[in-house]
């Protein structure tokens, strides 16, 4: 049942209709401007929930898109907030490991056509998604009978269909990868204590050129690619060298097959590159934070150190 006190807004899209002349149309091609290797910046930052144990935003650079009749948004805008660990209820039954709950939920204005209150498939998809990545890199075992709620919130998703109906391939893909490396990033400014500072990346293997040659190419986006054989995303462990999550689509895969540099291997050592970029990102970030804190840290202390003079 509809809330009748509610004006909700259109479901779909309400841009008007627009029509041209056969003479005007102009296929628009989309095209890569950064290099094979070359990542978008990351702008991330701690500790902007005051309310929450740890929480932290990050935002991806947008890129040049041609103008189209129906705009395609390019960036990635991410929230979250870490609450916890907190102890459980005194109903639930003893667990000696800590209980680690992930949720990804669009914001109503996150893309263009309007996402619903309730949690969709696509969202639950991620969340599971980011709640098995999360699983491999925390240490249970430090705070029994208790939970921990991690809560990702989409503020702008990047569109890999002109049409505006979902976000799919490529665009969860880069969807997951952001929503893991804010994650990560809530987690250290909550001081959970993990094996390991998680990142994730995403590959892939698009066609590229006049001659539709496949290449690989790392940090992908929808906007740049015209056509996408394969991609694969990382949840990667630098200093241990381990993958805690994978998840690739090969739907394309066999029409690369037998050209040097474009195979399944190939495109996981991409990925993983492109997760070490992130975690450099990761890294820096939170020892500025850490240092901004300690000096912090000094101001009150000095402020609260007096001399104190004895009398009498």
């Amino acid at each position: 049942m509809s809330d009748r006190r509610r004006v909700n807004g259109p479901a779909g899209t309400t841009s008007p209709p627009v029509f041209v002349t056969s003479s005007q149309i102009v296929e628009a091609e989309k095209k890569r401007l950064r290099g094979h290797n070359e990542l978008r910046k990351i702008f991330l930052q701690t500790g902007v929930v005051p309310s929450a144990s740890g929480s932290a935003y990050l935002e991806l650079e947008s890129q040049p898109v041609q103008p189209t009749l129906v705009s395609l948004s390019s960036t990635i805008k991410l929230s979250c907030s870490v609450q916890g660990p907190k102890p459980l209820p005194r109903t639930a039954s003893f667990s000696p490991n800590l209980q680690l709950n992930a949720s990804v939920k669009f914001a109503p204005f996150a893309t263009r056509n309007r996402q619903g209150y309730i949690r969709d498939s696509t969202e639950k998809d991620l969340g599971l998604h980011l709640q098995n990545a999360l699983k491999g890199v925390v240490i249970p075992d430090r705070w029994p009978k208790s939970s921990l709620d991690i809560a990702v919130t989409v503020l702008e998703g990047e569109d890999d269909q002109e049409t505006g109906n979902r976000i799919s391939g490529l665009g969860l893909f880069n969807m997951l990868a952001g929503c893991i490396n804010v994650a990560m990033a809530a987690l250290a400014d909550a001081r959970v204590d993990c094996l390991d500072l998680l990142a994730a990346g995403v590959g892939s293997v698009v066609v590229s050129g006049a001659d539709e040659k496949p290449v690989k190419v790392l940090d992908p986006a929808a906007v740049e690619q015209t056509k996408v054989l394969s991609s694969c995303l990382v949840g990667y462990l630098p200093t241990r060298d381990e993958i805690v999550e994978l998840w690739c689509s090969d739907s394309g895969l066999a029409q690369a097959k037998g050209v040097p540099g474009s195979g399944f291997d190939e495109m996981v050592d991409g990925a993983v590159a492109a997760a070490r970029g992130a975690q450099a990102v990761l890294k820096e970030v939170l020892m500025e934070a850490m240092m901004q804190s300690q000096i912090a840290t000094k101001k009150l202390t000095g402020q609260s150190a007096k001399e104190v003079e004895m009398t009498g």
